[in-house]
């Protein structure tokens, strides 16, 4: 994948948000309660998930100084047992169109939040500490996996700017990149790097993580 960029930017997080939208909404009126992809959860709970981090995002950046060790104190809980444990649900009285209304203004609030953020802001992540670049790339990963993850379940076709995928793959993932025999599609490096799919002599990952802390 070559020695080029891997900038990240909130500008990316609303743009691939809203390509996500542009996808999901093709399929609002199927069945969002089937199963996304290989995960225990259902389309509209994925999605509403991807709707949080965005805000959780968000939400760090709104302190002048993010804590280091420990989430914002927020009241999660799960609509069931099994169900993600959010900070905020979605009145499903407004469907699937209200969900990607809700993501689409959290991806915003985030891309905003990133873009007067200073640089040198870092903030926790379960994954290690990372400034606002770091969760500008985050965040992009979590959009185009789970967007893939509701895809499969919906039966649509997502496939996210490559360019993209490359500079992600190169801000988190750089033991991935390291290998030089994964230097090919950066879409299916990625998807096999957070463990969606297995590639050639390469099983699917049962376990997996990026590194969001700069030098780590």
């Amino acid at each position: 994948m070559g020695d080029g960029d891997s900038t990240v930017d909130g500008e990316d997080v609303r743009q691939v948000v809203a390509l996500a939208v542009e996808t999901l909404r093709r399929a609002a009126s199927r069945d969002w309660e089937a199963a996304a992809g290989p995960l225990d959860w259902t389309c509209w709970e994925t999605l509403e998930h991807l709707a949080d981090d965005l805000f959780t995002y968000a939400a760090r950046f709104g302190l002048a100084t993010p804590p280091l060790s420990s989430l914002l104190p927020f009241r999660t809980s799960s609509d069931r047992s099994g169900g993600p444990a959010n900070v905020f649900f979605v009145e499903r009285a407004a469907g699937p169109e209200g969900l990607l209304t809700v993501v689409e203004a959290c991806g915003g609030l985030l891309a905003s939040v990133l873009r007067t953020a200073p640089s040198t802001t870092v903030a926790h992540h379960v994954f290690g500490p990372s400034d606002p670049e770091g969760f500008a790339a985050m965040a992009v990963v979590e959009t185009v996996v789970h967007t893939q993850d509701i895809a499969e379940g919906l039966g649509l076709e997502w496939s996210p700017p490559q360019e993209l995928c490359e500079r992600v793959l190169k801000r988190l993932f750089p033991h991935v990149v390291s290998e030089p025999d994964l230097d090919g599609d950066a879409w299916q490096t990625l998807l096999w790097a957070t463990g969606r799919i297995a590639l050639p002599g390469r099983p699917r990952l049962t376990e997996w993580r990026w590194y969001g802390t700069r030098g780590a």
